[in-house]
């Protein structure tokens, strides 16, 4: 599976969210609202959901296999890296 894009779409400073980011898979599939949240450990990546009936939050998408979602993971934690580097500098630099 390729993501062909990952856009950082809103970063947040304060709480345990911290960005919201669309991606687009093969050039043909764009899913968005995926959440970085800060754990009690480390930061990870929260699917699109939504609250159904009972009040229980479930993924509108999410991947079938572990390895997939580290894959996704690992690529969507490396663009915010790189988003808040780029960020950081700008900031120095103005």
């Amino acid at each position: 599976m390729d993501i062909s894009d990952i856009k950082i779409r809103k970063t947040i400073a304060e709480g345990r969210l911290r960005a919201i980011v669309s991606i687009t898979l093969e050039d043909t599939l764009a899913v968005h609202d995926i959440k970085i949240v800060q754990g009690d450990e480390r930061l990870f990546v929260a699917m699109p959901s939504r609250k159904d009936d009972n009040g229980v939050f479930r993924d509108i998408v999410h991947p079938i296999s572990p390895g997939a979602r580290q894959e996704i993971e690992e690529q969507i934690l490396d663009a915010y890296s790189r988003h808040l580097a780029i960020a950081e500098v700008e900031a120095q630099t103005v």
